[in-house]
């Protein structure tokens, strides 16, 4: 067998570079003790415990974790029952059903932000924290769905014709032989969910009332006056939770996986 070509790791290797080189600056730079960040003054955490007694920055997290809370709440119970819909019942206008629920998928995200800002204002309704989390849940349910929309096809629907042969109703098929299937998705897809919401910028922007500022519009306006040594801390701090967040849904894709493939064996073996 021929070896791979060498230029291909070295190719691989700038692309990785290109990705990654500022993520790894920006950490680098949040431990410097310099509030320049031009040259490498020495070590210290002084700009993590100013983050840690920042007041404004803690009340724009909070707002952040209750939008992302409610909306993935709302989404992971909506985007499931429209991914049982696609999965498990067959229609007319399916097809067109499965591509509107996925559409915010798709949309340009600026797109939604004024047809949202449209809505309200043409409702009457004032922008508030309800506001912006009416605007995540339309996208979080797309991913849930989307997510929970690829378990259901993976999963063999003799389990619950069995459950139903045996006398079992609908709702208790549901909950003890599809739910229990379809949780690891459901949890992944919220995961995703969870993610995007507490990342989202455009949207919020859009949808935020007075005062309602989350983290993501709280580290914009400081970004305007120049980058700060709290924010690269900040910044690190974001990076951690999304890759142990990422960590999480991994693991849980991984033990999908293999239930799936214990599900396809026959018994005893």
């Amino acid at each position: 067998m021929l070896g791979k070509p060498r230029w291909l790791g070295a190719i691989a290797a700038l692309v990785y570079c290109f990705l990654y080189l500022p993520v790894v600056v920006l950490i680098a730079y949040s431990f410097d003790a310099s509030r320049l960040a031009v040259t490498w003054s020495g070590f210290t955490l002084n700009w993590y415990r100013i983050l840690f007694h920042d007041q404004a920055l803690a009340g724009a997290l909070a707002n952040s974790l209750v939008v992302a809370c409610v909306a993935v709440s709302f989404s992971a119970v909506m985007g499931t029952m429209a991914a049982l819909g696609i999965a498990r019942f067959h229609f007319r206008g399916a097809e067109l059903y499965r591509g509107v629920l996925f559409l915010p998928i798709v949309i340009p995200e600026i797109a939604m932000a004024v047809s949202a800002l449209t809505l309200f204002l043409a409702l009457g309704l004032k922008l508030s924290l309800a506001t912006i989390i009416v605007g995540h849940i339309v996208f979080c349910m797309a991913y849930v769905a989307l997510v929970v929309t690829g378990r259901l096809e993976g999963l063999d629907p003799h389990l619950e014709e069995a459950a139903q042969d045996l006398g079992a109703p609908p709702p208790a098929v549901f909950l003890k032989v599809t739910l229990p299937l379809i949780a690891p998705g459901i949890l992944a897809g919220c995961l995703l969910a969870f993610v995007l919401s507490l990342d989202d910028f455009v949207i919020t922007q859009f949808t935020a009332g007075v005062g309602d500022t989350t983290l993501p519009l709280r580290i914009y306006s400081l970004v305007k006056f120049g980058v700060s040594p709290e924010i690269n801390a900040l910044s690190t701090l974001m990076i951690a939770a999304t890759v142990g967040l990422t960590l999480v849904a991994e693991l849980i894709r991984r033990g999908q996986e293999s239930g799936a493939r214990l599900s396809g064996q026959p018994h005893g073996s």
